[in-house]
């Protein structure tokens, strides 16, 4: 019973149920603890070196170059690697108790989204126009035909945040993002919202109304669908990547440098050069962050650095030439691997040396 527990728990399948139960039997004696850290170390080593299959345990790949490991889906191999799910060291719990998701008021007035019980935003009316929790607040309602009144959202390093605006329409936001929207729609003109950062939208259709995110120097307007944007600061680029409807990416000071995208292609716009680029993609990677994942299809490390450092809230400072010329594939569940988990899989591929000093993670050559 135990072993195929085990088993289902080192493949990512085990219940929340059957995992308390494993908990529990590691627990209880010294010596189960090391059997199953025994199995767990035999499991991690299979997998550097064939594909492995326990009770038909679906596998995901990493690949890196020519190269081609095989790992359990998601990141059940870090858990595998270095220690038990729930003793594992997790930055993101260590360093972010301090740095809360901050929303800037219309009229002004700032103030954290807490950890307790639901709570109520009102107006300046004295009407109730959303209700807050921990991880989103949900609007509702239309304003008349008068000035719309903007709210902001600051989300910091290490965290995401759902929002629900009046229209419908709704927003995940990534870390390291900043996000102005109004409190409530008008009746009349475009729903312009403003975005540094990340974010996936899934807007309300309405026909009378487009939909307009402005980031950076573009503006990107939709009538109803699903898509993705980043525009973290940064980066020299905006990219918007379609996954149903239509979107179409205009520059604020020229619209008529514009492009229209279809479902699975990515319009990418340049900074410096002012262009705007498209190309076919598989839009999950780029959705990956809002079930909780990070994915990468060869990705250079330095872009995965920018979003470990986001996800994580952590600086990452690299001084290996190797590891910066290397790009990789895969997927890593965030809520079961923390930094070093990463850096450890990583290092594996190409050997590097790394120091934490605080929030510091500083990657160096190996000594000769």
């Amino acid at each position: 019973m135990i072993s195929e527990i085990i088993a289902k728990y080192l493949s990512n399948e085990a219940s929340e149920q059957e995992v308390a139960q494993l908990f529990d039997w590691i627990d209880a004696s010294e010596e189960n603890k090391k059997h199953f850290i025994t199995l767990k170390k035999a499991w991690a080593i299979s997998a550097f070196t064939d594909t492995i299959s326990i009770n038909d345990a679906p596998v995901v790949q990493l690949k890196q170059k020519t190269k081609v490991w095989h790992y359990f889906k998601y990141a059940a191999v870090f858990l595998v690697l270095f220690g038990l799910g729930k003793l594992a060291f997790d930055f993101s719990t260590k360093n972010n108790s301090s740095k809360e998701i901050i929303l800037e008021l219309a009229n002004g007035n700032s103030e954290l989204i807490a950890k307790n019980s639901p709570a109520q935003i009102i107006n300046n009316k004295g009407e109730l126009i959303a209700k807050k929790f921990p991880n989103q607040i949900i609007y509702f309602g239309k304003v008349q035909d008068e000035e719309v009144l903007y709210n902001t959202l600051k989300v910091p390093y290490g965290k995401r945040f759902k929002l629900t605006l009046s229209d419908g329409t709704i927003v995940s936001l990534n870390s390291g993002t900043t996000f102005r929207y109004p409190e409530q729609f008008g009746i009349n003109g475009k729903r312009n919202v403003y975005l540094t950062g990340e974010a996936f939208f899934e807007v309300a259709k309405d026909k009378a109304h487009p939909f307009v995110v402005n980031a950076n120097q573009v503006d990107i307007e939709v009538l109803g669908t699903k898509f993705n944007v980043s525009a973290y600061p940064e980066n020299p680029t905006v990219n918007s990547t379609l996954v149903e409807g239509s979107i179409q990416m205009s520059e604020v000071e020229n619209k008529q440098n514009t492009v229209l995208l279809q479902p699975n292609q990515m319009a990418t716009w340049q900074t410096n050069s002012k262009k705007i680029t498209t190309k076919e993609v598989d839009p999950v990677f780029y959705a990956a962050w809002t079930k909780g994942e990070l994915a990468f299809k060869d990705t250079p490390f330095s872009t995965i650095a920018k979003m470990i450092q986001r996800t994580y809230d952590v600086e990452i400072v690299n001084e290996n030439s190797n590891l910066a010329k290397q790009n990789f594939t895969g997927t890593i569940k965030i809520s079961e691997a923390s930094v070093e988990n990463i850096l450890e899989l990583l290092k594996r591929d190409t050997p590097f040396n790394y120091t934490i000093k605080q929030k510091t993670i500083t990657i160096s050559n190996l000594p000769n």
